[in-house]
């Protein structure tokens, strides 16, 4: 990531997205759009930030997963916020599963915040709990384990 990305990021996690929006204006690569579409649904505009998050979901290439994932949250957040509750689940299950499996469990718990709040505003509530800290906590260990029993044996007594 250049100095611009960071200086944006660090700018919207301030909560300042006129400063964000300032440094990646005139941008169109994939971290630029993401952050340009976090910044818009910050300042309310939620049409436009829908465009800029789904736009840099597509931009992102295949390996990167969890930047996709990342924009997919923010995505179900803003159609979550606009009421929009007919937005794909399944989107939102699966970026939980890609954050949890590459470590980023802050935004996989969010993300599972976020279904557990859908369920609730559709009158589903007995499945929250599969959103549930303690949920996602498991699965996310779980994943670890798998992925600590995949390494050569003599990286797995150092980690």
């Amino acid at each position: 990531m250049d100095s611009l990305i960071n200086a944006a990021g660090r700018a919207l996690a301030a909560g300042d997205p006129l400063g964000a929006l300032k440094r990646v204006a005139l941008r169109e690569d994939a971290p630029a759009l993401a952050l340009r579409g976090i910044a818009m649904a910050q300042l309310g505009d939620l049409a436009k930030a829908k465009v800029l998050l789904k736009s840099a979901a597509r931009s992102f290439g295949p390996r990167e997963a969890v930047a996709r994932a990342r924009c997919v949250v923010a995505e179900a957040e803003i159609a979550l916020v606009s009421r929009d509750l007919g937005w794909p689940e399944k989107a939102l299950r699966s970026a939980r599963a890609t954050l949890a499996a590459h470590g980023d469990r802050v935004n996989a718990a969010y993300a599972g915040s976020l279904e557990a709040r859908r369920l609730i505003l559709i009158g589903r509530l007995t499945r929250p709990s599969a959103c549930s800290p303690a949920s996602i906590r498991r699965r996310c260990r779980r994943s670890r384990a798998s992925r600590m029993s995949s390494r050569p044996r003599a990286l797995r007594s150092g980690a």
